[in-house]
C-alpha cells in the first residue's frame, strides 16, 4: 500500500468548476477496449490488477469504484485530531489506489452521534469506542456519551458498496466496556456496564446474526428491523471481563478472549458458538496473548507483542506463538485487523498503520500515514466504497 495520504473533502464550489473542466474535455463516450463492446471489455479486465487499470486511462480508473467491479479491500479507521482535546472523530477509509483518505458519510441520526473520548474522571485514558467488521460491513457497537451512559441503543451498519448507514436491532441493555466480536456473519455482544454496573449484564451474553432471513434482494430497511434480533446465550461464570473494552477474535467456529489487554496478568475463555459453551483458553495461546490480536478469515490467528514490536501467529498443534517479524513500527501497538493476505497494525500512539503481508518470503511492511494532524483509534479491512455518480463524473 502506498504511504502518502491527504483527506479528500473538496468545497462544493471548487468541485463544481472542475467537474464543468472535466465534462467539457469529455465530448465522445469512451468505451473501456476499442473494439469491444463493453461488456466483454469488462470480463477481461477484471483479471487486470486495480492498480494498474487506475494507472491507465480514466474510463478504466471509473470501472475500478463501479458497483460491477470486484471490489479491492481497503483500510477503515475512526480518526480524531490529534492535538485536540475535543470529544470530536471522524469515520474514514483509506483507498490504497489512489493513496487516499476519504471521510464517511455520518451516520443519519437526530439528534447528532456524539461519542465520548475523554472524560475528566478518566485523565489519562481515552474511553473506548467498539467496531467491528462483519460480512463487509463496518458496525458500530458501544461506546460512551455523556454523562457517561452507553452512547449507542442499537448498532450502527455502513456498508461501503451503498455507502450507507442502517440502524441495527435494538439492544435488550445499551452496553459500553464491553466484549465484541463476530464469527461466520454473526455479531456477538457480552458482559459491559450499562448506565451502571449491574451482575447480569456483566455476565450476559448475546448474539445477532445479520443473515437471519434477511437478503441483498429482499431485505429492505423497515424489514431489517423485523427480523433482526438478539438472542441470549449461555451467560459467562463472572463479570471479570467488564473492566475493559474487549476484542473477541472468531477463530474456526470459535470466539477467544482475554479480560485484560496487553502483557499484564489475564485470564482467557473460549467461547464455542457451534455448542454455545465455554471453555478455558489453552495456556500457550493464552501466554503468548500480549497485546492486540485478529483472525484471517478466521483460520489463522495473528497476535502483535506490543512490548518487543513481534508479530506473531499461532499453532494450535503445538500451543505456541511463531514468530514471523519484528520490528519498531509495531511497539505499542493497540489495535489490529487480518484480511486479504494482509495484517494491519495501528502503530503506537495512532501515529500510522503499518501493512504486512504476510504472503510474502520474508513478510514485508510498509507503513501508512495518517492524515496530517489525526491519529488512528481502531482499524478495519473491508472492500473499498463504491463511487457516486457525481465522483464518476468527475473521473471523466
Amino acid at each position: 500500500m502506498n504511504n502518502s495520504a491527504t483527506i479528500t473533502i473538496a468545497a462544493a464550489d471548487t468541485a463544481a468548476v472542475k467537474r464543468r473542466k472535466k465534462l467539457d474535455q469529455c465530448h465522445q463516450y469512451q468505451s473501456l477496449i476499442p473494439g469491444l463492446p463493453d461488456d466483454i471489455a469488462q470480463i477481461c479486465l477484471y483479471h487486470v490488477q486495480p492498480s494498474i487499470l487506475y494507472s491507465v486511462c480514466h474510463s478504466w480508473r471509473r470501472l475500478v469504484y463501479s458497483p460491477s467491479f470486484p471490489p479491492f479491500l481497503s483500510i477503515y479507521s475512526l480518526l480524531k485530531p490529534s492535538k485536540s482535546e475535543e470529544n470530536s472523530v471522524q469515520f474514514a477509509n483509506f483507498d490504497p489506489i489512489s493513496a487516499k483518505w476519504n471521510l464517511l458519510p455520518p451516520p443519519p441520526l437526530n439528534p447528532p452521534l456524539r461519542l465520548l473520548l475523554r472524560h475528566r474522571s478518566f485523565i489519562s485514558r481515552h474511553l473506548p469506542i467498539q467496531s467491528i467488521s462483519v460480512s463487509g460491513n463496518f458496525i458500530l457497537l458501544a461506546a460512551t456519551t455523556d454523562p457517561l451512559l452507553p452512547a449507542l441503543s442499537r448498532p450502527l451498519v455502513f456498508n461501503p458498496l451503498t455507502r450507507k448507514w442502517t440502524p441495527g436491532p435494538r439492544f435488550e441493555t445499551p452496553r459500553r466496556w464491553c466484549v465484541a466480536g463476530a464469527s461466520k456473519g454473526v455479531v456477538y455482544v457480552a458482559s459491559g456496564i450499562g448506565s451502571s454496573y449491574n451482575p447480569e449484564v456483566a455476565r450476559s451474553v448475546e448474539k445477532w446474526d445479520l443473515k437471519s432471513n434477511c437478503t441483498k434482494y429482499s431485505c429492505n430497511h423497515h424489514d431489517r428491523n423485523k427480523v433482526w434480533k438478539w438472542e441470549k446465550m449461555s451467560g459467562l461464570k463472572d463479570g471479570k471481563f467488564s473492566r475493559e473494552a474487549i476484542e473477541a477474535v472468531g477463530w474456526r467456529g470459535k470466539m477467544c478472549m482475554v479480560n485484560v489487554k496487553g502483557d499484564a496478568a489475564k485470564e482467557g475463555i473460549i467461547y464455542d458458538v457451534g455448542s454455545d459453551t465455554w471453555k478455558e483458553m489453552p495456556e500457550g495461546m493464552l501466554v503468548g496473548w500480549r497485546g492486540p490480536v485478529a483472525a484471517m478469515e478466521e483460520e489463522v490467528i495473528y497476535t502483535v507483542d506490543e512490548s518487543k514490536g513481534a508479530l506473531r501467529k499461532y499453532d494450535p498443534e503445538s500451543d505456541s506463538w511463531i514468530m514471523i517479524l519484528e520490528n519498531e513500527m509495531l511497539k505499542g501497538a493497540q489495535h489490529m485487523a487480518a484480511a486479504g493476505g494482509r495484517v494491519c497494525v495501528v502503530c503506537g500512539g495512532g501515529d500510522g498503520i503499518a501493512v504486512v503481508d504476510v504472503t510474502a518470503d520474508p513478510p514485508s511492511l510498509v507503513v501508512v500515514e495518517t492524515p496530517v494532524g489525526f491519529q488512528v483509534l481502531d482499524v478495519h479491512i473491508l472492500p473499498r466504497m463504491n463511487q457516486l455518480d457525481s465522483e464518476s463524473k468527475n473521473e471523466c
